[in-house]
């Protein structure tokens, strides 16, 4: 399980940014050539994202570069953006399986020989593309995550964009569900006020309620709010503890039945037991098992 708790997008036409992004302590930098590019810019900004991924040492946050579509300037992205071997492509606008299938005949084409494959997250920005989510997410085995993208969504509804996030509960449950079905990561959209830390928190909380494994994120600021919530707490790594001891006590005894302060103990509370105390372990909060 790669750690995703956030996805911070940095300006792919910002010096500044992309030579310090490794410093934010994001799980992930996406090096955005898309909305955050002006058409006059995106050649100039494709070569600055094309050297950071060269000569910039982003430490242990994942590198992806969110490409524009490929009816605009993602085919010339993806040609000079994949040799220079970034862990993931963020794809905007994903609608259907072909929209996946094309951008992965084009990304292996760019791959040169011996290069660790590029994998893809799906951003699911309209009508259709949720629509499709399931069927999007099982495209391809490079398919890594799909997730929300919530701005131009609610545009393409007709719908107000609020601080409650209601007009856009049902997309988030799909994009939890189809991702989940599809045995890879969802992310949450972003929350695009980047001084309401309260609010934040809120958004975070819910998204993470619904089953998101992490974030989308538009300011530094936001990380550490962000990564308190998705992190286990102290009590979920001491119930997720007694879990895995109550079914090793009961398999030591032959019992097929595990319980713990009078409850069954079943597969389910097992795996997300197992789950709390891998990303436990993967933040360093609780040691290896020997």
């Amino acid at each position: 399980m790669d750690l995703r708790r956030t996805m911070l997008f940095i300006p792919g036409n910002n010096p500044s940014m992309l030579q310090n992004g490794g410093v934010f302590g994001a799980d992930s930098v996406i090096l955005d050539v898309e909305d955050a590019v002006a058409p006059g810019e995106k050649d100039a900004a494709r070569l600055l994202v094309a050297h950071a991924l060269r000569n910039v040492d982003y430490g242990r946050s994942e590198t992806v570069v969110r490409i524009n579509t490929l009816d605009t300037f993602g085919k010339e992205d993806i040609r000079a953006i994949v040799p220079c071997e970034p862990d993931l492509l963020l794809i905007p606008k994903v609608e259907t399986c072909a929209d996946i299938k094309e951008a992965l005949s084009l990304v292996i084409e760019a791959e040169q020989p011996g290069q660790k494959p590029v994998n893809l997250v799906a951003l699911l920005e309209t009508p259709r593309g949720i629509a499709e989510a399931y069927n999007i997410a099982q495209a391809d085995k490079r398919v890594v995550a799909i997730a929300l993208g919530a701005e131009d969504y609610t545009a393409a509804l007709g719908a107000n964009r609020t601080k409650a996030g209601t007009e856009i509960f049902t997309a988030r449950t799909i994009v939890v569900n189809a991702a989940a079905a599809a045995g890879i990561q969802s992310i949450d959209t972003p929350f695009t006020d980047a001084n309401d830390e309260e609010g934040l928190l809120e958004d975070t909380i819910v998204a993470k309620q619904l089953g998101f494994k992490g974030k989308l994120s538009i300011n530094p600021r936001q990380i550490d709010v962000i990564h308190s919530v998705f992190n286990p707490t102290a009590h979920d790594i001491d119930w997720a503890e007694q879990v895995i001891e109550a079914i090793r006590r009961a398999e030591a005894e032959g019992s097929g039945v595990a319980s713990l302060n009078g409850k069954m103990v079943d597969a389910p509370v097992v795996n997300r037991a197992e789950r709390i105390l891998h990303l436990a372990r993967m933040l360093g909060m609780v040691k290896e098992a020997e």
